[in-house]
């Protein structure tokens, strides 16, 4: 028999502090209303000084596993896509894990930038046709103890979140990932990057604050390669499964920033009413927006069997793709 994939639970968090655009445009000595009108962002979050970001996968976790009343002996493997774990080592998801009791799961992290999700997603359908075991997808990021508050490219945008998936063994085969196509350009390699602290710039006391902090060199660049890559992979995938854009329900696309969906939509020519956008309320968490976006609007967007759900990022590396899902 063949066997598909299904979301079993969603599960989302966001921290309390709600940051709003008037905070970050006075700091920056931006004329007020800016920041809305450049990338569709009105407030977003910002974890507390007392929350890592093990605390905001495990709140994520959480909900998707109760949501989906699972037992946790079923799942077989933790996948947290993360661009700020609590620590370089060792990795946040056998913490994650362990707090979530799941016993029986292994748990790795994946660091895909705002296309991490896609990359977690794909890995996991894979996993739970081979193993028939339940796999816990989440992605989160605390983006607000990486930003240089004195650049605009990146002061404006991100924010903190984290998003879940728990997926697991359905007797549908047309559900789980139908079609996916990823993508990377390392000519765009260091158009968004935190410059010290890895290999090649290990710690040192001769660093500067700004050195292991995020720069977004060229805006402009990043923007239109963005774009490009997300309806390029968008459209492979489309046609890989044999499927026109208006006959997508749902349309996730990571919330880089409202210009940047906007662009891909019309690009796609996607109907307006398949898009599910949280950016104007919590911007752009990176690899959580998506999972993130899926689960709260999940009452408002009533998912139903049968749905066919497309999602698309890019983001540093340049890093990027689209994953086509069957509900």
């Amino acid at each position: 028999m063949n066997r598909g994939v299904e979301i079993l639970g969603l599960g989302h968090y966001a921290p309390k502090r709600v940051v709003r655009n008037a905070e970050i445009e006075e700091r920056l000595g931006l004329e007020a209303g800016w920041i809305e009108r450049r990338t569709g962002i009105a407030e977003r979050r910002w974890a507390a000084e007392d929350e890592r970001l093990s605390d905001l996968a495990v709140a994520a976790g959480e909900m998707a596993l109760s949501r989906a009343g699972v037992t946790r002996g079923s799942v077989g493997l933790v996948l947290l896509a993360t661009s700020t774990p609590d620590h370089l080592l060792p990795p946040t998801a056998p913490l994650v894990a362990h707090r979530l009791g799941l016993e029986r799961a292994g748990g790795i992290d994946l660091t895909g930038a705002c296309a991490g999700f896609l990359y977690a997603l794909t890995l996991a359908d894979s996993f739970v046709q081979v193993h028939d075991a339940q796999v816990l997808v989440i992605a989160a990021n605390i983006l607000s103890r990486r930003i240089n508050l004195k650049e605009k490219a990146s002061a404006v945008l991100f924010a903190d979140a984290a998003g879940a998936m728990l997926v697991g063994p359905s007797t549908r085969a047309d559900a789980g990932v139908i079609a996916a196509e990823l993508k990377c350009d390392g000519g765009g390699y260091d158009l968004i990057k935190i410059a010290a602290g890895g290999s090649a710039v290990p710690y040192g006391a001769e660093l500067e604050a700004e050195d292991v902090l995020m720069c977004m060199s060229d805006g402009r660049a990043v923007f239109q390669k963005a774009i490009s890559m997300m309806t390029e992979t968008s459209r492979a995938a489309l046609t890989r499964a044999v499927l026109k854009p208006g006959e997508v329900r749902h349309w996730v696309p990571h919330q880089a920033n409202v210009r940047i969906i906007e662009a891909v939509r019309r690009g796609l020519e996607i109907n307006e009413e398949a898009v599910c956008s949280s950016v104007y309320a919590y911007g752009n968490s990176s690899a959580a927006t998506i999972p993130f976006t899926m689960s709260i609007l999940s009452d408002q967007r009533c998912f139903q069997d049968g749905d066919r759900v497309l999602l698309c990022a890019a983001g540093a590396g340049m890093n990027g793709g689209a994953v086509l899902l069957g509900l």
